[in-house]
């Protein structure tokens, strides 16, 4: 299976190349850590499914608020893929 953590950061790295995700803390808000707008996250959103076919409902987006909740959200939808 993927490391999806990695993934994550890959995508917000490629949407957001100014930011330092290098040190980025699980527990934290995505948004508090990074300058990321909603936008930003929208293309998240839309990075996943282009790059892995993996779809993420709008009422779900609140679960990806953390590194560590998209990983736990995320993990078995790779799974599938």
């Amino acid at each position: 299976m993927a490391d999806v953590r990695q993934i994550v950061i890959d995508i917000i790295s490629d949407i957001a190349p100014d930011e330092d995700v290098s040190n980025l803390d699980d527990a934290k808000s995505l948004r508090e850590q990074l300058d990321l707008d909603s936008m930003d996250f929208l293309d998240i959103v839309m990075e996943l499914r282009k790059r892995h076919k993996v779809e993420v409902p709008q009422e779900d987006y609140p679960k990806l608020a953390t590194l560590a909740s998209c990983v736990s959200y995320l993990s078995p939808k790779f799974a599938t893929v």
